[in-house]
C-alpha cells in the first residue's frame, strides 16, 4: 500500500469512522477460512466450549447450522491465530489508521445461518475500553455480506462525538441478547448498509455506531465472517474481558500485529478461552447445558 493509499485510508477513516478495503484478502484464503470454519464447527479444532465433535456421517452444512458466533477462534484455531490475526495486509491496513505499533485482544467468527439474529445499535469500545480511543475492529466478509444475509450497517460519522452512550434491551427478536444504544442524537438514523464481498473488509472505530439485521437469504446460505478487535500497542488495555473479574490495569492476553511493544517487559498472559456466545439471555442461564446438543 502506497503513502498516498495509507494517507486516503486514514481520511476516511477519521472522517466517517469506518473505511471498506474490498479486495483484502485473496479467494484462496477466504477458501481456507471457510474449510476451517467448517472444522470448527465440527469440534475437530481446540476445545470450543457449546461445540462437540459430530459423527462423520453429518454435513458441514448441518454442523455450522447450529451456531451462530464463536468467541475467540484464535484460540482454537492455529491457523486463525498464526495466519489470519497478524495478516500482513492486515497489519498494513491497521497501522494506516491505528498507528505503527498495533496488536490485537480478541476474535469472533460469525457462522450466521439463515434464520440466526443480528446484532442491535452498539459501540465496541463500551465493550473493550481503550485508554486511547485506538479500538478498531477489523470486519472480514468470509462469505458474501448483502442486505439480505445480514450484513453491517453503520451510522458515518456517528464515532466522532467520543461519547460512549447507554444500553438498554432492545426487546425485538431481530438480534440476539446484546443491548442495543438509548439516548444518542442518532437514535431515529436507520444508518447506511454496507455490503462487501467475500475477502473485503470493513475497519471501524471503536465509538462507531453499528448494526446488522437477521440473516434473511434462503436455508443453507451463511454470512460467515471473522471480526477482530485491535488497538495501539502503545496504550494500556484495562478490560475485564468476561464480566466477572476486576478490571486489571493492563489485560496482557494479546497478540502482536506489528511494530513494537512497549509493554513487552511484562510479558503475556493466556487468560480467554473459546465458546458459543449466546443468541438469548436464556442461553447465560447457568443450569442450562449447552453441550449436550446432539445430532
Amino acid at each position: 500500500m502506497s503513502n498516498r493509499s495509507q494517507q486516503a485510508l486514514k481520511a476516511a477513516y477519521d472522517r466517517d469512522g469506518y473505511v471498506v478495503i474490498p479486495d483484502l484478502l485473496s479467494a484462496a484464503d477466504i477458501a481456507e477460512l471457510k474449510a476451517e470454519t467448517a472444522a470448527i464447527c465440527r469440534g475437530q479444532r481446540g476445545d470450543v466450549r457449546g461445540i462437540l465433535p459430530v459423527p462423520d456421517d453429518v454435513s458441514d452444512d448441518d454442523a455450522m447450522g447450529r451456531y451462530l458466533t464463536v468467541q475467540f477462534p484464535h484460540k482454537a484455531s492455529d491457523l486463525i491465530r498464526d495466519k489470519f490475526v497478524a495478516h500482513p495486509r492486515f497489519a498494513e491496513a491497521l497501522s494506516a489508521v491505528i498507528g505503527p505499533d498495533v496488536k490485537c485482544m480478541q476474535s469472533m467468527l460469525f457462522i450466521k445461518p439463515a434464520g440466526k439474529p443480528g446484532q442491535a445499535w452498539h459501540q465496541d469500545e463500551h465493550f473493550i475500553p481503550t485508554r486511547d480511543r485506538s479500538l478498531c475492529g477489523l470486519w472480514l466478509a468470509i462469505d458474501n455480506a448483502t442486505t439480505e444475509n445480514g450484513c453491517l450497517w453503520v451510522r458515518p460519522g456517528s464515532h466522532r462525538d467520543g461519547i460512549l452512550y447507554d444500553t438498554a434491551p432492545h426487546g425485538s427478536d431481530q438480534f440476539d441478547e446484546g443491548h442495543a444504544l438509548v439516548g444518542t442524537s442518532d437514535d431515529d438514523d436507520d444508518g447506511i448498509v454496507v455490503e462487501i464481498p467475500a475477502g473485503g473488509a470493513i475497519l471501524f472505530n471503536g465509538y462507531l455506531h453499528h448494526r446488522s439485521l437477521p440473516n434473511r437469504a434462503a436455508r443453507g446460505t451463511y454470512r460467515r465472517s471473522l471480526v477482530n478487535h485491535y488497538m495501539s500497542a502503545q496504550s494500556l488495555l484495562p478490560w475485564d474481558w468476561d464480566g466477572r473479574l476486576p478490571p486489571t490495569r493492563d489485560m496482557r492476553d494479546i497478540v502482536m500485529v506489528c511494530g513494537k511493544d512497549p509493554y513487552a517487559w511484562k510479558g503475556t498472559q493466556e487468560l480467554t478461552t473459546p465458546f458459543l456466545r449466546a443468541e438469548t439471555s436464556a442461553e447465560n442461564d447457568p443450569n442450562r447445558d449447552a453441550d449436550k446438543t446432539v445430532f
